[in-house]
């Protein structure tokens, strides 16, 4: 899995306040897992992701609450053990500490909202 950070969009200043398509600030690459983060402040962050067919975040946790908002596309995501699958408009809000990973089913986006306390 390559992955890569997208720069080239707006920067958190810029996008505030404005209306955008959050899809369209991060594009999917072949083979790859590409991430842009637009908002990193202590208490979370929003992260957008677009993965390609195949790709894969591998079995992780987290010490805190994150919610994801599929944005285009299916994948299946993985909550200790339990898979659920997703896609465009659905929302998952993954427990704290608790195992969990992704795999693109087909190119695939998504908003991960990270909530820290």
């Amino acid at each position: 899995m390559q992955k890569k950070e997208e720069n080239s969009m707006s920067t958190e200043t810029e996008i505030k306040g404005k209306t955008f398509k959050a899809a369209a600030m991060v594009e999917t690459q072949a083979g790859a897992v590409v991430s842009r983060a637009l908002i990193q402040k202590k208490m979370g962050t929003l992260t957008l992701f677009a993965f390609d067919t195949g790709q894969a975040l591998s079995e992780h946790s987290a010490p805190f609450d994150a919610v994801v908002l599929a944005l285009e596309g299916e994948a299946e995501i993985t909550i200790s053990g339990k898979p659920h699958g997703v896609k465009k408009d659905d929302l998952l809000v993954m427990p704290a500490n608790e195992p969990h990973g992704l795999k693109a089913l087909t190119p695939f986006k998504m908003m991960l909202v990270m909530i820290q306390e």
